[in-house]
């Protein structure tokens, strides 16, 4: 091996990984954007290319996450503990699923009208996917650590949001539906989305766990 491949084997490749999680955090974004756009959509032939777009940009997402995963396997020094880059990749990944998930679900399932708590998620999703971008931008050189502080508290806000309109979903749905199967499809795509703001609560997680590690 020659000498500056061998040197180069023990530098850590900071800016590598740091794009890539810029990459798989702005796809995060898109597909939480995207989604939303989707519940605010009333005509059906645009539905169907908004799930589409979406879940084109989960199979994007799948693909920073493996060149993550990649990176991780062939690099002996890290910018921060193996770990918490797999788990901090994983978290993303797991986001970017329960969307994509929650638009399958609704196509699969024929769900044609969007209940005001869907389209309140929705939104509650999109806020958190921003605030995880900013959170993960904010990693890199761990020089803006207020900034991603802040990022972290309003993601841990946010999930709080999402928990407080799931209960009252549920119990509404509850009360008023009287159609067992509708409670079933509906019960399921509310539970998906909310998954999804747990995500990001546990990509905040990671974050602080990061700045603690490295302060």
């Amino acid at each position: 091996m020659k000498i500056d491949n061998f040197i180069s084997f023990f530098v850590p490749r900071d800016k590598k990984f740091f794009t890539l999680f810029a990459r798989s955090s702005e796809n995060l974004v898109a597909i939480a954007k995207k989604f939303n756009e989707l519940l605010n959509t009333l005509a059906p032939d645009k539905r169907i290319v908004l799930i589409k777009e979406i879940a084109d940009l989960e199979h994007v997402g799948d693909n920073v996450t493996h060149e993550i995963f990649t990176e991780l396997s062939t690099n002996f020094i890290t910018p921060f503990d193996r770990e918490d880059i797999h788990y901090l990749a994983s978290s993303l990944d797991d986001i970017v699923d329960y969307i994509h998930g929650s638009a399958k679900r609704m196509q699969l399932y024929k769900i044609e009208e969007y209940t005001l708590e869907m389209i309140q998620l929705a939104e509650v999703i999109e806020k958190s996917a921003i605030e995880v971008n900013a959170a993960v931008s904010g990693l890199k050189g761990m020089k803006d650590i207020v900034r991603v502080k802040e990022a972290v508290v309003r993601i841990n806000s946010l999930e709080n949001q999402a928990d407080d309109i799931f209960d009252g979903a549920i119990a509404s749905l509850f009360i008023y539906e009287t159609d067992a199967i509708k409670i079933m499809k509906v019960k399921e795509i509310l539970a998906n989305m909310e998954t999804a703001t747990d995500k990001c609560e546990d990509v905040a997680n990671v974050i602080e766990t990061i700045i603690v590690k490295n302060s």
